[in-house]
């Protein structure tokens, strides 16, 4: 639905929006992983534009939640989100700091989570355990892989220039 559309970025220096051809990679591999995103529950941490969240939406899932500790992010992708066509009924908006508002989650409370903070970011651990219960995480990040920590399993990886992509799930039985 959304497919072409050319999104609006946060001015300033607190985003950085992926790029077309890395977020196609993503939603790739993502399709592959899980055999699309029909109904999923979705949550866009660290959100900028909203780009990783309209995508999942526009791609089958269910609702997405725009996390952002910018309110100057989220008024863009809520903005985005009306922009595409995509009805606002589908995305609610939260400022908060990720790692904060991944803490006080119900377990099983999204199917997907998206995680794309700025490349200088390194609470991937904390982030990790706080998510022990989400089916799936992708992550963004620049120079390095994220290290899966114990109960989480790599499941597929790519790199796209300065990108690596992580599709991580939690392993229900992890090996001691």
């Amino acid at each position: 639905m959304a497919r072409g559309r050319r999104l609006d970025a946060p001015a300033g220096l607190h985003a950085r929006p992926t790029s077309d051809r890395v977020r196609e990679a993503l939603f790739s591999m993502l399709d592959s992983h899980l055999g699309g995103l029909d109904d999923l529950r979705v949550a866009d941490l660290a959100c900028g534009s909203g780009a990783l969240g309209i995508e999942a939406l526009s791609r089958g899932a269910a609702a997405c939640t725009f996390v952002d500790t910018s309110p100057v992010s989220l008024r863009a992708a809520r903005a985005n989100l009306v922009a595409v066509g995509l009805e606002a009924a589908l995305g609610s908006f939260v400022k908060d700091d990720i790692l904060r508002w991944a803490r006080r989650l119900e377990p099983g409370s999204f199917d997907l989570v998206l995680a794309d903070p700025p490349y200088a970011w390194d609470g991937w651990q904390d982030l990790l355990d706080a998510l022990a219960d989400a089916a799936v995480t992708v992550a963004a990040e620049s120079d390095r892989a994220i290290e899966p920590t114990s109960g989480w399993a790599s499941r597929r990886e790519r790199r796209h220039g300065g990108t690596v992509l992580s599709v991580l799930v939690a392993d229900r039985d992890p090996k001691p």
